[in-house]
């Protein structure tokens, strides 16, 4: 015999109760261990192989660096704050988005204000690299042109950061429309991506300017 009430229709504060249940276990569900792990796992794992191509990269141009060796001091610095960039970039649309703010409309000022707030940051930080990669050439390595120096620097340093901004609007967005929850998926993807061009657009950029 069925207990009293265990089968009978249910009154609205069980209802509620039920659906407040059934939001809790789904909000638990979204921010598990499982979730994010199976989230992360495969995209670490493929930007990790990626990874090797900036290696490969730097070994196929190490004659370039070794004839001029003050570009390395640029090296961990360059694709160290193409990444910072991106991922200050992908931070404050992740947050944007899960407040409901985010729109990816190109009308949307707040967006713009983001963008241009990183080129300016970008700016900055380049020319600010050049003059001390400069000094710093001049006391440990062989000495360079300042004005080379700053070329190489701003022109990678400023194409570096509009690919970041790039890589985040991307990355957040098919976060958005797969469903992904982006903290889990943007900055590991723009960071990564970012050393590996990176590498690849200084290089670039040094070979245009000293040949």
């Amino acid at each position: 015999m069925a207990e009293a009430g265990s089968e009978g229709p249910l009154d609205a504060d069980d209802e509620i109760d039920s659906l407040d249940a059934a939001g809790s276990d789904d909000s638990l569900d979204a921010w598990s261990i499982r979730s994010i792990v199976g989230t992360m796992l495969p995209i670490l794992i493929a930007l990790s192989m990626l990874e090797m191509g900036s290696g490969y990269i730097l070994e196929e141009l190490q004659q370039t660096y070794l004839g001029n060796p003050t570009l390395l001091v640029l090296v961990p610095v360059m694709i160290g704050m193409g990444g910072n960039l991106g991922a200050i970039l992908s931070s404050r649309l992740s947050t944007r988005l899960h407040l409901g703010l985010l729109e990816f409309d190109p009308r949307d000022e707040v967006l713009w204000t983001n963008v241009t707030a990183i080129l300016g940051l970008a700016a900055t930080v380049f020319s600010v690299l050049g003059v001390a990669a400069w000094l710093v050439g001049r006391i440990i390595a062989q000495p360079m042109a300042l004005v080379d120096l700053l070329v190489i620097s701003i022109v990678s340093g400023m194409l570096l950061a509009v690919i970041a901004i790039l890589l985040s609007l991307v990355a957040t967005y098919i976060s958005y429309t797969r469903g992904l929850d982006p903290d889990d998926t943007t900055i590991p993807v723009v960071t990564n991506l970012c050393d590996i061009l990176g590498v690849i657009v200084l290089s670039g950029v040094a070979l245009v300017v000293l040949n």
